[in-house]
């Protein structure tokens, strides 16, 4: 199928062709869910044999659509990783949720700019309400400012600096820069992502400058040994600033105590950060609550919605605890961008509390999803991933050939295989290379990672569509490869 003859001042096809188009696109979008319990973790070639599959010149010259979405099929789909389907446990992947995709649909033929309030007027106060039921979901204070960004990582990003910009709002940084200031220390645990090591350098204040602090052996961060090292620091005449404390890290799911921490954070009069990206919405659940006191304490959260939410990447979440505080560190006139002319206008314009001008409505398919499934549901759904991954820590304690290593109270886990083998340095060796022979294989896609050094698999359960066949499947794959490797 072509472009009509007589559409070249245009784009669009006719109705009915462009009919067809979306016939074919439900057509292929059925099929996944048709094979999903036979979708393999992992099924690329090699990075040489990919580059290879798309390696052409640039079209100038059409192309029938049938022929282009047989080529998606074969080199697309065909090669995507299963993040969809049930096999999948490295990273965090959700898998997404089918809501979110027809909103997604949606979204993206409606192209709003979700920026400026009479641009995307729905799709503004929609993300303001999402914003809200966040804060609500998280128990944030109900005065909440707020925007949804890419992910966690940006997320967190937004959140230091605004951390950056309030607390040092007397030093003028948005103005005058970071000439000549004192070194800004942040803490955080040795656990924290890395995205904060990322944050500290893009904000120009120096991965040098972050403290960080030695964990327990559940992994959460020691308060004896932080507030020793504010101590020390403010002794050597630098500048504290920022306390980050972990809804729930990604290695083992680790929940630092918040409460503690807020303590910490108003006894020395810093800025304290939670960074909720893999965890922070698991605070929804009563029973969990208790795990989760003093988040609501934080003065920034970030939080990802395409974890724990289900959501079809992307869609993150930046909170404050007042609109006001984002427009200060984020607003600036543009004469090109004024639109109150006679002075009366109370338009909420997103442009004016976050970095980005031109942004897409990421918050529409939250909300929908959320108005369709009802939040009790996703909290069904996270307590089914959190009893899966008990299930999956019984599985491998029952079998002599696995060894559990550690697990917090969330839905990932840490193990490895260790058959006969005795010597942790022989373990550890194998488990690495255990770990591309899963990904040769293809059926299962997991990763490892290391706990104070000690080698393991990590398994991240979050996808609503995993059951107890799906960690015996992991277990048997696993214990199956593992036997045909050479020991070292």
């Amino acid at each position: 199928m072509y472009p009509s003859k007589d559409n070249t001042q245009t784009l669009d096809f006719s109705l009915n062709e462009f009919q067809g188009m979306l016939d074919q696109t439900f057509q292929m979008v059925m099929g996944f869910y048709r094979h999903m319990e036979s979708l393999k973790g992992f099924n690329a070639g090699t990075p040489e044999e990919m580059a290879a599959l798309f390696d052409a010149p640039l079209p100038e010259d059409p192309q029938p659509l049938s022929e282009v979405f047989d080529e998606i099929r074969e080199k697309v789909v065909a090669t995507a990783t299963g993040n969809f389907g049930k096999h999948m446990y490295a990273y965090v992947m959700s898998g997404g949720n089918q809501v979110s995709t027809l909103a997604d649909l949606i979204m993206t033929t409606l192209n709003q700019n979700n920026t400026k309030w009479h641009l995307a007027p729905a799709m503004t106060e929609i993300e303001r309400r999402v914003v809200k039921w966040a804060a609500t979901m998280i128990g944030f204070t109900d005065n909440a400012g707020g925007a949804m960004v890419s992910a966690g990582s940006e997320a967190n990003l937004a959140g230091l600096t605004v951390a950056r910009n309030t607390f040092f709002k007397t030093l003028e940084v948005q103005n005058e820069g970071l000439f000549g200031v004192k070194p800004f220390i942040l803490y955080a645990s040795e656990e924290t992502h890395n995205c904060i090591d990322k944050s500290m350098a893009l904000l120009g204040l120096g991965r040098k400058y972050i403290r960080k602090i030695p964990t327990h052996a559940n992994f959460t961060i020691r308060l004896d040994v932080l507030e020793s090292q504010i101590k020390s620091d403010l002794a050597a005449g630098l500048q504290p600033f920022c306390i980050v404390g972990n809804a729930g890290t990604v290695n083992t799911g680790a929940i630092d105590p918040l409460e503690s921490l807020a303590l910490l954070a108003q006894k020395y009069q810093l800025w304290f950060h939670v960074d909720g990206a893999y965890g922070g919405l698991a605070s929804g659940l009563p029973e969990l609550r208790a795990a989760y006191r003093g988040i609501a304490l934080a003065d920034s959260i970030a939080l990802d919605f395409h974890k724990w939410l289900y959501q079809p990447f992307e869609v993150g979440c930046v909170l404050v605890r007042d609109w006001q505080t984002l427009r200060a560190s984020y607003h600036q006139h543009a004469d090109y961008l004024d639109n109150n002319f006679d002075g009366t206008s109370v338009q909420f314009d997103f442009n004016d509390h976050y970095f980005q001008l031109s942004r897409n409505a990421k918050a529409f398919k939250v909300w929908t999803s959320i108005k369709v499934y009802g939040f009790e549901r996703f909290r069904a759904m996270i307590r089914k991933d959190i009893s899966l991954t008990q299930y999956l820590k019984a599985q491998v304690e029952a079998s002599p050939d696995f060894e559990w290593l550690a697990s917090g109270p969330l839905a990932v886990g840490c193990f490895r295989y260790r058959g006969t083998m005795v010597a942790e340095s022989e373990k550890g060796a194998f488990n690495q290379r255990l770990v591309p022979a899963l990904e040769a294989d293809g059926r299962v896609f997991i990763m490892g990672t290391k706990l104070k050094g000690q080698f393991a698999l990590r398994a991240c359960l979050i996808n609503h569509r995993k059951d107890h066949a799906a960690i015996d499947y992991l277990l048997s794959v696993i214990r199956e490869v593992a036997e045909k490797q050479v020991p070292v």
